[in-house]
C-alpha cells in the first residue's frame, strides 16, 4: 500500500508493495519496518497517509473508545481527537487505477546496504541504482547486488536510528579514519557470534555481538524517521541505543485499545433530554416534578418513556453542569450489557440497523457446565480497534479494562493527530461467565495464594526499576486468560474459523470491585471480512464439550515435565508465565491480547508436579 509514483510517460506505476488493511493497524502500522520485494521500508506516519478525495474518507465513530483514549493517554501524548472523526480506516488502494493520491508513503530504511558478493557495507547514496535494486562496484569488471543490512538501532523509548557502523568499529581507537571502506563479514554458518564489522582502510575489526552488551552503543539521538524530516524529538533522549534485528518480533509493538459497539444508556438519555422540545420543558424542573411532566407533556412522555426518573434526572444534572456522562471502564460497561441479555428466542434474528445483538442461552434447555454461571451468544457484534502509539523492545501492559495506564514510552503515530488508525470488525462471539462463588472459593485456597505470590514476584522482576505497568493482574486473570487460550484452540477445531481468526476478550475484576467479573468472550477477530458464519455462536451450545477437551489438552503438555515445572522466578527471563509454552497454551498472536503472556495452565487443571488443589477444575468437567 505504498504510494504509487508517476511514470516517465505520465501514467502511474503500481504500488511498491501491498499490505492488508487489517494488518496496518495491528502489525504494520506507522513506524513498522517492512520487507518489500527489493527494498526494506519504514511505514510512514499518519501525516503521510493519502486518501482519494473523491471516495469515502474512511472515518468511523465509537464514542466510548474515544473518551477512554482521551482520558488515559490524550494529554500525555498530545492527542486531540476530532469529536465525530476520531478514527479512520487505512486508505484502500486500487490495483486497477493506482494513484499517488491514495496510499501510504514509505521511507527507505535502513539506508545502509551490504554487497552480496564482496560484503562491502555502505549507505545507499554511495551505491549505483540498477533498475529497482542497488549494486556495488566490487571491481572494475564486477558488480554485486546489495541488500538492506539486517541491523538497526533503537532505544527503550522507541526511537529508531541507523546503526552507527563507523563509530562502532573505531570506538576503541584513539584516532578514527573516515570509515568509508567498511565490510560486514560472516562465516557460512550465519551464526551471530561470528559476524564481524571490518574497516578496509585502517584494519579495525570488531565482533557485532559486542553491541548487545548494555550501554556499549552511544546515546540515542531521539530520531523518529517515520514522522518525516521534523520527527526528531526536541527534548532529546537520555537512553543508550540498543542493537536491533529489524525483522525481530521485538522491533515493533502496536499499542492499541478497543471497544465493542454496545448500547450506551447514559448517552441515549442525554440525547433524548437535550432535544429542544424536551429540554425547553424540563430544564428548570425539580426532581419531584418529573413524574407529572412526563405524564402531561406529550413530547416529554414520548421521548423518555424507556427511561426511569433516576436516569432522566442524572442526565439533566449532567447537562446543566456542562459535563459528559460519567465514564465506566470499557470492559465493565460491556459486561453489564452482556448481563442484561434476555433469553434466546427461537427464530429471532438480529436487527439490521443495530451493531450489537446478544441473548442468553436458556439454562433450562441447555444445562450449564460445572462452575459456569451464564453463557451469552453474541449473534451480532462490532468491535473498533484503534492504534494509539507504538513501542519497541517491549510492549506497554494494559490494565484489566484493556486500557493503557502508562503512555510514557509510547511513540506517536503522527505529528498532527486529530484521528487515529483503526480497524472495524463485524462478527459474532460467545461469552462464558464463571460462577463467582466458585472463583472466590478457588482464590481462597492456600495453594492458589502461594502460586499467586510466586507469579507476583515474577511480575515485579519483569518490571523491576520501571514505572511501567498497571500492577499485578492477579491469579484470577491468569486463570481466565489460560482458559481462554484453551477454549480458542478447542472451538477453532469445530466452528469453521481458524484459530488465528478468533480473538479473546477477558472480563476480569477482583472481588473487591463494585462489579466483580470473571468471564471470557471468544469472538471473531478478522477485520478483512464482514458478517458471520454462525459457527462460533453455535459452539456456545456445546461449551461443556469444549471444557472437557480443554481439560484434556492442558493436563499433559508435550514439553512436560519441563513446561509444568517452569516457575516465573526461573532465570530464563519468562517472568510472566507459569506452566505455559507453545505445546499447550500459546496461540496465534492475533488471537491474544497480551502477546502470549500471563498464562499458567496449573491454575486451570491439575498439572504434573503441582498440588491438585491449585486447579480451578480439579476433575474433568
Amino acid at each position: 500500500m505504498a504510494t504509487a509514483k508517476k511514470s516517465a510517460k505520465g501514467g502511474h506505476k503500481p504500488p511498491e508493495g501491498k499490505i492488508r488493511l487489517g494488518q496496518i493497524v495491528m502489525t504494520f502500522g506507522p513506524g513498522a519496518m517492512v520487507d518489500l520485494l527489493d527494498h526494506a521500508v519504514l511505514i510512514g506516519g499518519t501525516d503521510f497517509w493519502r486518501y482519494d478525495k473523491y471516495k469515502d474518507q474512511g472515518f468511523i465513530d465509537e464514542p466510548r473508545l474515544r473518551d477512554a483514549i482521551i482520558a488515559k493517554v490524550g494529554s500525555k501524548l498530545g492527542i486531540e481527537l476530532s469529536i465525530n472523526r476520531a478514527f479512520r480506516l487505512p486508505p484502500a488502494g486500487d490495483d486497477d487505477a493506482p494513484s499517488q493520491y491514495n496510499g501510504i508513503q514509505v521511507a527507505e530504511f535502513p539506508s545502509w546496504f551490504v554487497c552480496q558478493k564482496c560484503r562491502a557495507l555502505g549507505p545507499s547514496k554511495n551505491l549505483e541504482r540498477d533498475k529497482r535494486r542497488y549494486v556495488h562496484h566490487c571491481t572494475n569488471t564486477q558488480k554485486g547486488v546489495c541488500v538492506p543490512v539486517r541491523f538497526v538501532a533503537t532505544c527503550k523509548r522507541g526511537h529508531l536510528d541507523e546503526f552507527p557502523w563507523s563509530w562502532f568499529v573505531h570506538t576503541s581507537q584513539e584516532t578514527r579514519c573516515d570509515g568509508t571502506d567498511l565490510y560486514l563479514k560472516e562465516d557460512a554458518s550465519g551464526d551471530f557470534a561470528h559476524i564481524r564489522v571490518c574497516c578496509g582502510s585502517c584494519g579495525a575489526e570488531r565482533k557485532l555481538s559486542e553491541a548487545r552488551e548494555p550501554k556499549i552503543l552511544p546515546q540515542c539521538r531521539a530520531e523518529r524517521p517515520w514522522l518525516g524530516s521534523e520527527g526528531r524529538e526536541e527534548k532529546g533522549c537520555q537512553e543508550k541505543l540498543n542493537l536491533l534485528v529489524r525483522t525481530a518480533s521485538s522491533g515493533y509493538f502496536s499499542q492499541w485499545m478497543s471497544a465493542l459497539s454496545i448500547p450506551d444508556k447514559a448517552r441515549e438519555v442525554m440525547n433524548k433530554v437535550s432535544q429542544a422540545d424536551v429540554w425547553s420543558v424540563v430544564q428548570e424542573a425539580k426532581r419531584e416534578e418529573l413524574p407529572l411532566l412526563r405524564k402531561v407533556v406529550p413530547a416529554v412522555r414520548n421521548a423518555l418513556r424507556d427511561y426511569d426518573d433516576d436516569q432522566v434526572w442524572a442526565a439533566m444534572e449532567t447537562i446543566r453542569k456542562g459535563k459528559s456522562p460519567a465514564r465506566e471502564g470499557l470492559r465493565t460497561a460491556e459486561y453489564k450489557v452482556f448481563l442484561e441479555a434476555k433469553d434466546e428466542v427461537d427464530g429471532q434474528l438480529p436487527p439490521r440497523d443495530e451493531d450489537f445483538f446478544a441473548c442468553r442461552l436458556p439454562p433450562k434447555r441447555y444445562p450449564l457446565p460445572p462452575k459456569v454461571s451464564r453463557i451469552v451468544l453474541a449473534k451480532k457484534v462490532r468491535q473498533v480497534r484503534a492504534q494509539i502509539g507504538l513501542t519497541r523492545l517491549s510492549a506497554t501492559p494494559l490494565n484489566l479494562q484493556g486500557e493503557t495506564e502508562d503512555p510514557s514510552n509510547l511513540q506517536p503515530l503522527g505529528l498532527t493527530q486529530t484521528w487515529l488508525p483503526a480497524a472495524e470488525i463485524f462478527g459474532e462471539g460467545v461469552l462464558i461467565c464463571l460462577d463467582e462463588e466458585a472463583v472466590r472459593e478457588w482464590e481462597g485456597r492456600e495453594a492458589v495464594m502461594r502460586r499467586e505470590q510466586e507469579l507476583a514476584e515474577g511480575y515485579e522482576q519483569e518490571f523491576k526499576g520501571s514505572s511501567r505497568g498497571p500492577g499485578f493482574p492477579g491469579a484470577r486473570f491468569y486463570l481466565l486468560h489460560s482458559l481462554a487460550h484453551l477454549l480458542v484452540s478447542s472451538i477453532s477445531l469445530q466452528c469453521g474459523y481458524s484459530a488465528a481468526a478468533l480473538a479473546e476478550r477477558i472480563y476480569c475484576a477482583p472481588v473487591t470491585d463494585a462489579l466483580p467479573m470473571a468471564a471470557i468472550f471468544i469472538m471473531t477477530g478478522t477485520s478483512g471480512a464482514e458478517g458471520t458464519l454462525g459457527g462460533l455462536v453455535e459452539q456456545g451450545r456445546f461449551i461443556g464439550r469444549h471444557l472437557r477437551r480443554a481439560w484434556d489438552m492442558a493436563s499433559l503438555c508435550s514439553s512436560d515435565p519441563v513446561c509444568a515445572h517452569h516457575s516465573p522466578k526461573d532465570p530464563s527471563g519468562r517472568y510472566l508465565e507459569g506452566a505455559a509454552c507453545h505445546g499447550c497454551l500459546f496461540v496465534a498472536e492475533p488471537a491474544c491480547e497480551r502477546f502470549n503472556r500471563y498464562l499458567d495452565r496449573a491454575l486451570v487443571v491439575p498439572a504434573m508436579g503441582h498440588d491438585p488443589d491449585l486447579a480451578f477444575f480439579k476433575v474433568r468437567p
